[in-house]
């Protein structure tokens, strides 16, 4: 008679009960891994807390299955996600808010059940860190256009990865930040102190490139104004006020030039208005054209307006007009990446069967083209609001020769929510991307003069009027990231991928021949 033997105590099955505790309690510490990313995140200039998280995600990962992995990537993401977007629900509610952060949670866990498949490779925190930027560069495409707010890149503009923007862009600093958390999770897991080298490699990195970022003034300096003229009242509605805030842009440009006269200002060779500046179109409305006109002479230099203006079918678009006291308005860019669920509407029928909210969404046409405003040596490049989430667009227009960037932006919709902050971290990254100073003008705040290291050499509070005149550098040198364009995110993308093509393949093969891969 065979002797039963013993099954050892290490491969035998958790009690049910044992098992349910250990997956909440590995679901809770995924949720916090997610938080702790999120409090990476500006206001808050606690950069480092990134790769904690990370290295809480990549403990989880290590040994999980692929199934598990997605699992424990939903928590994670969730985490990350409805905190950092909270603004979106600011005057709609949660079925704007939760929806959102539940498909980008979505879209994190399948880069999180990759990353499990891939946990028995050599080298495992290279691989995973690799699907984690496959996972950003999937997001900021996919859907709708892609949502890449929630991009790794943007909250470090405090940290020691941010050099990293000049080599490689956003998705190197994403490759940094995760590979730091994996590799610090591998030396938990295996505590193989050479493991450590994995860990401070990335910030290493980020300190040797710091002095690849460039801030000299190559081709001059030149002094600009952003005018922050503030709307009536936060909300979805001060669009209803639209003549008070132009009044408001014109009067606080008139101040400006007050003050140049009176010597307690200099006087710009550029002022920058906000997105929405003027909701009235000035070729349609000659009240609102003689209002920008007036401005345009009091200051005595051109005017960059944040416009709609509506085209002969209808359709508006929002677009940026240069306007000078001479001739008035000499060129324009229209914005070329609109917002899905407010400048558009997609699927609309669809989702009014949830919310009347969609027919507040408009029909804005898109531009088909990148653009620079030249005025005095100043090449101007627009990132229009949510444009400065995107790669892409920000790289063509600075790609057209521009030494200068602008931002004009509307965030009165969103409150005194943390929006503002989270995209003034973009306009600093774009900084150092690209190697140029930034003018961020925005109706209600932040408004904000960014260095091209990234530093705020001055900013406006929320939901005043100012106007912020400051000397910046024009830089004509393009850094390594603009010159390599999208080739490092493609070469990260389709190296992740190729690791988890192995490890399927690896498994598959030990699947059949009944070993452990």
């Amino acid at each position: 008679m065979a002797v039963p033997t013993a099954v050892p105590a290490a491969d035998q099955p958790a009690p049910a009960p044992r098992a349910r505790v250990l997956v909440i309690g590995r679901t809770v510490a995924a949720l916090a891994g997610g938080l702790a990313v999120f409090l990476a995140f500006p206001p808050r200039p606690t950069w480092w807390l990134a790769p904690l998280g990370f290295a809480v995600l990549g403990l989880l990962l290590r040994t999980a299955r692929a199934r598990a992995g997605f699992g424990y990537g939903f928590a994670f993401g969730l985490g990350l996600m409805v905190p950092l977007l909270a603004w979106t629900g600011e005057f709609v509610g949660l079925i704007a808010w939760l929806p959102l952060a539940a498909v980008e949670a979505l879209l994190v866990a399948l880069s999180t059940a990759a990353i499990a498949v891939v946990g028995r490779l050599p080298g495992w925190p290279l691989w995973a860190a690799l699907l984690w930027t496959a996972g950003e560069t999937l997001r900021a495409v996919f859907p709708f256009g892609g949502f890449p707010w929630a991009k790794v890149a943007f909250s470090q503009p405090e940290g020691w990865y941010l050099p990293l923007a000049a080599l490689g862009g956003t998705p190197l600093i994403a490759f940094a930040v995760a590979l730091t958390g994996f590799g610090l999770a591998a030396l938990v897991h295996t505590r193989r102190p050479a493991l450590a080298l994995v860990a401070v490699a990335p910030l290493l990195a980020g300190l040797a490139a710091t002095p690849l970022v460039g801030t000299d003034a190559q081709a001059g300096e030149v002094t600009v104004a952003a005018i922050q003229g503030n709307v009536p009242r936060a909300g979805l509605d001060f669009n209803a006020q639209r003549r008070a805030v132009l009044d408001n842009h014109v009067a606080r440009t008139e101040q400006l030039a007050a003050d140049i006269a009176a010597g307690r200002a200099p006087r710009p060779d550029l002022v920058i208005w906000p997105e929405n500046a003027s909701d009235i179109d000035p070729y349609r409305n000659p009240d609102a054209r003689a209002a920008i006109n007036r401005a345009a002479d009091a200051v005595g230099v051109p005017i960059a307006v944040g416009s709609v203006l509506v085209d002969p079918d209808g359709r508006p678009r929002n677009t940026v007009i240069l306007w000078t006291p001479e001739q008035g308005p000499v060129a324009e860019y229209t914005k070329r990446q609109l917002q899905p669920f407010g400048e558009t509407m997609p699927m609309r029928d669809f989702f009014r069967l949830f919310t009347d909210y969609v027919d507040r969404a408009n029909n804005f046409r898109a531009g088909e083209a990148p653009g620079v405003f030249t005025v005095d040596g100043i090449r101007l490049a627009v990132a229009t609001c949510y444009e400065v989430a995107f790669d892409d667009i920000v790289r063509e227009n600075v790609a057209l020769g521009a030494n200068l960037i602008a931002v004009p932006t509307n965030n009165a919709t969103f409150g005194r929510t943390e929006m503002t902050y989270q995209q003034l971290a973009m306009d600093r990254v774009r900084a150092v991307e690209h190697g140029r100073a930034v003018v961020v003008a925005a109706t209600s705040g932040v408004s904000a003069i960014v260095a091209p290291d990234g530093s705020i050499t001055r900013s406006t509070g929320l939901f005043t009027p100012d106007a912020l005149v400051e000397r910046v550098p024009l830089r004509t040198e393009t850094t390594m990231a603009h010159r390599l364009g999208a080739w490092p995110e493609w070469v990260m993308v389709v190296a992740g991928l190729a690791a988890l093509a192995a490890a399927l393949v690896a498994g598959g093969r030990a699947r059949r021949t009944g070993t452990t891969p």
